[in-house]
């Protein structure tokens, strides 16, 4: 986990890599065997030795942090949502200048997690019941975000969105909508697309699905 914790404050994401011993007809599971509505096979779930940590980075582009300095020129802000852990999603901002050095310990709303964020400003609602809406964009006339003040706190502070779920992504871009934002939104994969959907402006990015 400490080493970990290096790779993430480098901006790496990290992959582990490890083996397990399998007898056969030994009386123990199977390559077949998982529990009823798992996606994780039995043999998977214990028992595996642990070979190596790896780093891995996407490089930024030498052109991201002139281009989120112009945007911030223009009255733009810039906020990275992303499904990196917390750590690594800080040192990914840091390195675009979406945010300062130490600029998320100033606030502890300037960079939050998915799962947090949808608590925080009381995911999306019915307008008529007030129950949570568990799934988004099927009846947009009747959505809305569950506590208001609490999302104009994120609007103002919140910079970078981490572990972030497509439903976190769809709740944001409503949210800022809602308070009178025009919102554009770039994602690469099927996750981004009720996002992109529901921004003012979506780019899809080309190499992505």
């Amino acid at each position: 986990m400490e080493n970990i914790k290096v790779y993430a404050k480098g901006a790496l994401r990290t992959i582990a890599f490890a083996y397990k011993d399998l007898n056969e007809g030994d009386g123990g599971p199977t390559h077949e065997d998982k529990e009823e509505g798992s996606k994780i096979f039995k043999i998977e779930e214990g028992g595996l030795c642990l070979i190596c940590i790896a780093g891995i980075k996407d490089i930024i582009r030498e052109e991201v942090p002139n281009a989120v300095a112009t945007c911030n020129v223009a009255g733009v802000r810039v906020r990275m949502v992303t499904g990196d852990n917390k750590i690594t999603a800080i040192a990914i901002a840091k390195e675009c200048g979406i945010i300062n050095e130490g600029e998320e310990n100033d606030n502890p709303q300037v960079c939050m997690e998915g799962p947090e964020f949808n608590e925080y400003v009381g995911s999306l609602i019915n307008k008529r019941t007030k129950e949570r809406i568990l799934v988004m964009g099927q009846h947009p006339e009747m959505e809305t975000i569950g506590n208001k003040e609490n999302m104009r706190q994120v609007r103002q502070r919140l910079k970078v969105l981490a572990r972030s779920r497509p439903n976190d992504k769809y709740i944001m871009v409503f949210g800022l909508r809602e308070l009178g934002d025009i919102v554009a939104v770039t994602g690469d994969g099927t996750n981004d697309a009720p996002a992109l959907k529901k921004a003012d402006v979506g780019f899809a990015m080309k190499t992505g699905t």
